[in-house]
């Protein structure tokens, strides 16, 4: 809207200009006038520009930004996931998830079916096929996270805040609870420096192809998820990165 007003005052002036320089300005001064008009169109073109390519900047330069946060998010959430599959239950606790990242083991499990003989009543017996899990072993948690810098996953890039991390309990069905986590940053600090007006229709974003809302976040406190808050483009442009 602001650049639409621009547009238009440019126009009204730049013809009122004419007009005067028309009626009121002699002849022999009419080449200094438009050198002035010349110096001021290049100026208009040059704001014109700026408002035209700000907003095309400001989302290209905050996908940047977004996408190493989420980076971090990511490993957060994997390592809850796999110190769920230990413990049954999340942990908001910074120093212990990066302990169990450093030092845990995850069983590894091996399904097979079992026949057994069940008796029926009346001395009939049955034979029936049951799933029995053994385990068969156990392996680091820490091979999931080799190569990545799980040990700075809590630091937010390019800021010098920290990944707020909770946990809580959600009641999926009548009178069954499940845990749940959520680690979550404002965008406030990620996009620092960038354009005011910008930041504060980024923090009331709406759409789908956004990232909705104040936060970045991964898991909720108010609903049975793992998932991030962004959109799947993120999680496309990293699949293409390892591919390439």
């Amino acid at each position: 809207m602001n650049l639409l007003l621009m547009i238009l005052a440019a126009v009204v002036v730049a013809v009122l200009l004419a007009l005067l320089v028309v009626k009121f300005v002699p002849l022999k001064m009419r080449w200094l006038v438009s050198l002035l008009l010349l110096g001021a169109t290049v100026f208009l073109v040059y704001k014109i520009y700026n408002g035209v390519m700000e907003p095309i900047n400001f989302n290209k330069d905050k996908r940047v930004r977004y996408a190493k946060v989420i980076k971090n998010l990511k490993l957060i959430r994997d390592a809850e996931v796999k110190y769920k599959e230990v413990y049954g239950t999340y942990t908001n606790n910074k120093d212990t998830l990066l302990t169990f990242i450093q030092n845990g083991q995850l069983a590894i499990t091996e399904t097979k079916n079992v026949e057994k003989t069940v008796e029926l009543g009346g001395g009939i017996t049955k034979d029936i096929s049951v799933k029995v899990i053994d385990t068969v072993g156990y392996e680091p948690v820490l091979k999931y996270f080799e190569g990545k810098e799980y040990v700075k996953m809590f630091e937010v890039p390019g800021t010098k805040e920290q990944f707020e991390l909770a946990t809580g309990r959600v009641e999926k069905v009548a009178g069954l609870e499940v845990p749940v986590f959520e680690a979550k940053v404002s965008k406030k600090p990620i996009l620092v420096g960038m354009n005011p007006s910008l930041i504060k229709q980024e923090l009331e974003a709406i759409e789908t192809d956004q990232i909705k809302g104040e936060f970045v976040s991964v898991g909720s406190l108010t609903e049975v998820t793992v998932g991030g808050n962004w959109p799947p483009y993120y999680d496309k442009a990293e699949a293409i990165a390892k591919k390439e």
